[in-house]
């Protein structure tokens, strides 16, 4: 009997003994509470772990799950399982080409990295000095080419370079020229038969390099198929969230434009090479230069329209009559292929009636106007017009 009572109470410690370290092991193993952190913004206080939801204290964001998909930046991951985008750099290269479409891969995860011929330092357009990541021979395969603007001559005539272009672009899955950029996608012969656009004011030259290009001034960017082309400096950042829409769907590039705080906008019909004052460039230059005497000045107040009518306006000074400003405006326009329709003078101020042809023999109309503004100071406006527009 007294066996078998030991014998119990043996049995009774041990099981007490095992609960007990159940119970502890339990205490040990009871799922943890929540932390939460901010998102990965870069404010400074993303390893903050705070143990219940609301917002960040410094930027403001909503804090997110530690360990969740949100907390992670968007390039964490595996190189090898990343979409990859090659940038080609080169001296003279404008910088908004190249720094913008990399801001957009970056954001929308790719791996990005610059590639030039020489593994030396190269010197942008404005002075910027950039060490390239790879040379042409070292570059890995990349998803993504593209092929910024800048001084593009030195580089369309390197066959090093246009050899290089023809081989990653078999194993891209979209190649991307900005701005005159191209001008060295179309010397590779990859355009032939395509449509493409450029920088608003080399539009024309283009089919002197690529004859066999359609080129079209009425888009932001041209999609066809692999090959891309945009127009200038700015519009590579649009053409760049299309390329991420096209590879991840349209809400990467939503997020990424918002992360950016860029006004992304995919159905723009923004395209600077199809306002209607080319036709006043291409009397006045690109820095809109009025013609005026000796001694005399002038300046740009105003620019501004659509693409089917738009303004400039000038301020002149120095001696010079109204008449005589009207003359020399007068012959520049006859110089570039305007025709006179009628003219008249009323309280020293003079106008002027215009038509001229576009590219497409669209017919124009155009207006001028000189007017004495104060003591030696006149105001002088063009304007021109599609017929028939609204």
């Amino acid at each position: 009997m007294r066996r078998k009572l030991a014998l119990t109470l043996s049995v009774t410690v041990v099981a007490l003994g095992l609960f007990g370290a159940l119970t502890k092991g339990a205490q040990v193993f009871k799922p943890a509470v929540d932390q939460y952190v901010c998102p990965p913004c870069g404010c400074g206080n993303d390893d903050k772990v705070h143990d219940k939801p609301g917002a960040c204290t410094v930027c403001g964001m909503q804090l997110v799950l530690k360990g969740s998909a949100a907390a992670q930046p968007a390039t964490q991951g595996p190189l090898a399982n990343r979409k990859k985008a090659a940038i080609l750099i080169f001296d003279g290269v404008q910088i908004i080409d190249y720094a913008g479409p990399y801001e957009v891969f970056g954001q929308a995860g790719l791996e990005v990295f610059t590639v030039a011929v020489k593994p030396e330092m190269i010197t942008t357009a404005m002075g910027m000095r950039v060490t390239p990541h790879h040379t042409l021979e070292s570059a890995p395969t990349a998803d993504v080419l593209l092929i910024p603007g800048g001084s593009v001559t030195n580089t369309q005539q390197d066959p090093n370079v246009i050899k290089w272009i023809q081989e990653r672009s078999k194993q891209a899955e979209y190649v991307v020229s900005v701005c005159n950029g191209a001008y060295i996608l179309a010397k590779t012969g990859l355009l032939d038969g395509l449509t493409a656009t450029t920088f608003y004011d080399l539009l024309d030259g283009l089919p002197a390099v690529a004859p066999k290009v359609k080129v079209v001034r009425d888009q932001r960017y041209v999609d066809n198929g692999k090959f891309i082309t945009t127009a200038g400096i700015s519009s590579g950042i649009d053409g760049s969230l299309y390329v991420v829409s096209k590879l991840f769907g349209k809400a990467r590039a939503q997020m990424a434009a918002l992360n950016m705080e860029y006004d992304w906008k995919a159905d723009s019909t923004y395209a600077r090479a199809n306002f209607a004052d080319r036709h006043i460039r291409k009397v006045f230059g690109r820095n809109l230069r009025l013609n005026v005497p000796p001694g005399a000045q002038a300046r740009v107040l105003n620019t501004e329209g659509t693409s089917r009518n738009w303004e400039v306006k000038w301020e002149a000074q120095g001696e010079i009559a109204s008449a005589e400003m009207m003359k020399l405006i007068s012959d520049q326009l006859s110089s570039g292929q305007w025709a006179k329709q009628n003219s008249s003078a009323n309280q020293g101020a003079e106008t002027s009636g215009w038509k001229f042809s576009d590219e497409d023999g669209g017919e124009w109309r155009g207006a001028v106007e000189v007017r004495p503004a104060g003591a030696k100071v006149f105001t002088v406006s063009m304007k021109v017009e599609r017929a028939g527009a609204k």
